[in-house]
């Protein structure tokens, strides 16, 4: 197994299948953005495959639906952020790309088979062949994809240390009504 980031994340891997389903979804909802809008269609597409991932912090409507959420890698201050919409630019260019190369006639075509299918394989691969699920989108954007639940659980434990291993039972509290 590959590490991409060495250094390592406080995030496990996200499920592979949620984390697949959800690019799926999103990239089936930018299809239909093409298709539907006309002319215009693949700048929207394209946008909204950049954005995405800023949309409902650090979830696109993909992401939304299967649970899983894209966050930054925590330095400091930014412990526990979901990505925002700079993130998601960064970390989305290559998929975007797939959004232009549609809306370009039989040349859009071609590229999209040349160029797409190889980008789509090899980020596939990235995910999952690294310990933490990182890709080259990741890494430009500083990210992790992770299971929304085990976000829930870290963002507890880092803003409230004592609360996370407290019991109800136990304390100053406690103490207190076992004084009256």
């Amino acid at each position: 197994m590959r590490d991409a980031r060495p250094e390592g994340t406080p995030y496990p891997k996200a499920d592979l299948v949620l984390r697949g389903l959800a690019r799926v979804f999103d990239l089936l909802l930018a299809y239909a953005m093409a298709r539907a809008a006309g002319p215009v269609g693949p700048l929207f597409a394209c946008i909204y495959l950049l954005v995405a991932d800023g949309l409902i912090h650090g979830q696109s409507l993909g992401k939304r639906i299967f649970g899983v959420r894209a966050m930054l890698i925590p330095r400091g201050a930014r412990q526990g952020r979901p990505a925002g919409y700079r993130e998601s630019v960064l970390r989305n260019a290559p998929f975007a790309l797939l959004g232009l190369f549609y809306g370009v006639t039989l040349v859009g075509w071609v590229m999209l088979f040349v160029v797409g299918v190889p980008i789509l394989a090899f980020e596939a691969w990235m995910v999952w062949s690294d310990r933490l699920g990182i890709r080259i989108g990741d890494i430009f954007g500083d990210t992790q994809v992770v299971d929304g639940k085990v976000v829930t659980k870290v963002e507890v434990t880092a803003t409230h240390p004592l609360r996370a291993v407290q019991h109800p039972g136990s304390g100053a509290a406690a103490a207190h009504r076992a004084a009256a």
